[in-house]
């Protein structure tokens, strides 16, 4: 069992989270009212990301870990609910 964020660990997860962000798709329509959803939630995830990449510059990988999980909570979150098309099960957990 590991007991430590490593670099390793997470260039991997930021490689992951960065690739699920390029391929994500809004799929609802922009008069929807789920357009608000998938854009707060997509605001949420590039934040969580941009946060995640200042603590790991400061060399703080556990909240870099943390951040980058939240990041990604929001974009499988996205994708469960529908306003997010994500095909792909290495990038999305419910694609």
């Amino acid at each position: 069992m590991e007991r430590e964020v490593t670099d390793e660990k997470l260039r991997k997860y930021f490689r992951i989270t960065e690739e699920a962000l390029e391929r994500l798709e809004v799929a609802v329509h922009e008069k929807s009212l789920l357009h608000a959803v998938a854009r707060d939630f997509l605001t949420m995830a590039r934040s969580y990301f941009e946060d995640a990449k200042y603590y790991y510059e400061k060399g703080d990988y556990v909240t870099a870990f943390a951040a980058l999980n939240y990041a990604h909570g929001f974009i499988d979150a996205g994708v469960r609910l529908g306003v997010f098309r994500g095909e792909d099960d290495r990038l999305f957990a419910f694609g």
